[in-house]
């Protein structure tokens, strides 16, 4: 699906949200100007003017079993989110589904972790239990027709499946987290993306990553990330 792009209002969120974003960084520290950049990142999409258009519905599911990036920030603040928010029991099954699916999906491309259905370890009854700490690439996942993200459920080979989504949710989106990124980068920060599970899984296991992450040095030791431009990097 092709769009045009509305520049100047993608350069006017980025200006404003890589300020803001710069600003908390170096008054608050990463994380947690991390997780204030998120309710403005749902204001952003929620005021977008086809926001109407979307399928995305609760208990819609096809999409949380698809392949999901995150950045090291984006990790560290869902895991302080399970701890304080998930009950023991229920702490347990996600950290038992993240290690399972990192397993299975160690050593796979982007393309191979494509053509895989893998369960979110965060789907518990249909529904998200930490949506309010749910990464980027999942407050930005959306779609206009729920057909096609059922096809692609259902046919995983199937690169030829056209989502449909809303043009000016995903620019509002991507705009975003193209400026968040671009202040964490400036800042020395780790800016790579990883797999969902695999980074969940890295930072359960080296206890030290997040001090790594935080002191601007590679937080995974045995964890290599993909350095990915952003949709906007070059407005």
């Amino acid at each position: 699906m092709e769009i045009d792009i509305d520049i100047p209002f993608v350069r006017g969120l980025i200006a404003e949200e890589h300020a803001r974003a710069r600003d908390e960084i170096r008054d608050v520290g990463v994380v947690r100007a991390y997780e204030n950049s998120r309710e403005r990142h749902d204001s952003r999409i929620a005021a977008a003017p086809d926001i109407g258009t979307l399928a995305c519905r609760s208990g819609c599911t096809w999409c949380c079993h698809f392949s999901v990036d995150v950045r090291a920030v984006e990790a560290f603040s869902i895991l302080d989110f399970v701890e304080r928010s998930l009950p023991d029991e229920e702490k347990a099954r996600v950290y038992s589904e993240i290690r399972a699916n990192s397993t299975a999906l160690d050593g796979m491309d982007e393309i191979e972790r494509m053509r895989r259905n893998v369960k979110c370890p965060f789907l518990s009854q249909g529904r998200c239990s930490i949506y309010a700490a749910r990464p980027q690439t999942c407050r930005n996942y959306h779609a206009t027709d729920a057909a096609g993200c059922e096809a692609s459920y259902q046919d995983p080979d199937n690169f030829d499946i056209d989502p449909e989504f809303a043009p000016m949710v995903y620019q509002a989106g991507a705009a975003h987290v193209d400026a968040f990124t671009r202040a964490m980068r400036e800042a020395g920060y780790d800016t790579n993306v990883y797999e969902l599970n695999c980074a969940l899984a890295a930072a359960l296991s080296e206890p030290r990553s997040r001090e790594r992450f935080e002191s601007k040095l590679p937080p995974f030791q045995q964890l290599t990330g993909d350095d990915v431009c952003g949709d906007f990097d070059e407005i």
